[in-house]
């Protein structure tokens, strides 16, 4: 599924702070998610960002798409708060672009090419202690040394006349210090929070004048947004109502 318009600059910035919020909320509390992704976003009729948590986590990757390199390249490390941070890039670079950053096609192979592909294949100045990786993905990695510059920029410019998404310079740096390489350089969400991106003009949007969606309990089509409408009875995702339920509409970028 697709969204047929995406949401404005200022409609970002109101769902990327309210997803740094929520993850630095887990992250404080010693809590990881290991599954964020884009359509465990939900987004309610009061512009309140809820983020789905999910026991569907793998024990390697939650979803390739926006498993950070470190999991991919079978890093001996615990999960940690850097590769959530990874994901959140990866949604923030998918709400702007309304595509996924990097799409490997589904094979643990194919994500890695890809990553490599568009931010330059890793070393030991990008990212320190690489070359001691043993996992079966640096044979990918080795495959695809071409790769040398990063092209991050190149798909979001400050300017563009070919309709690629166009993002300041403090959104490219808070972009590309979610998605670094060396998870101990990768931004936390509490300085994510703090970042300039987010005092520049425009403005995050306040959630009282986020996008609004018919409360249908059915695939709908909201602002031309391709979303789904759903009936939450989880008691996380609970508004204060008579109904006891709430009406969601789960991001589907």
């Amino acid at each position: 599924m697709t969204m047929k318009q995406p949401f404005s600059p200022s409609e970002i910035k109101c769902l990327m702070l309210q997803l740094l919020e929520g993850v630095k909320n887990l992250h404080d509390n010693s809590l990881l998610h290991r599954y964020l992704k884009t359509s465990n976003l939900l987004l309610n009729s009061r512009g309140e960002l809820k983020i789905l948590h999910s026991g569907l986590a793998r024990q390697y990757y939650g979803n390739l798409l926006y498993s950070a390199p470190e999991l991919l390249l079978g890093a001996k490390v615990h999960y940690s708060t850097a590769m959530d941070m990874w994901s959140v890039g990866c949604i923030m670079a998918e709400l702007l672009s309304n595509e996924p950053l990097f799409n490997g096609s589904g094979s643990l192979a194919g994500q890695i090419y890809y990553i490599c592909k568009i931010l330059g294949t890793p070393n030991e100045t990008t990212w320190p202690g690489f070359s001691k990786l043993t996992g079966v993905g640096m044979k990918v990695v080795n495959f695809a040394k071409q790769y040398q510059e990063n092209l991050l920029r190149k798909k979001f410019p400050a300017t563009s006349f070919t309709g690629l998404p166009l993002l300041s310079d403090a959104g490219f740096d808070l972009l590309n210090r979610l998605v670094t390489y060396d998870p101990e350089k990768r931004i936390t969400a509490d300085a994510a929070l703090n970042h300039d991106w987010f005092r520049e003009v425009p403005l995050p949007k306040s959630k009282e004048f986020m996008p609004t969606f018919p409360a249908l309990n059915a695939q709908t089509d909201w602002r031309k947004r391709r979303v789904i409408i759903m009936k939450s009875s989880d008691p996380d995702l609970e508004e204060t109502s008579s109904s006891n339920s709430s009406t969601y509409a789960q991001i589907y970028p």
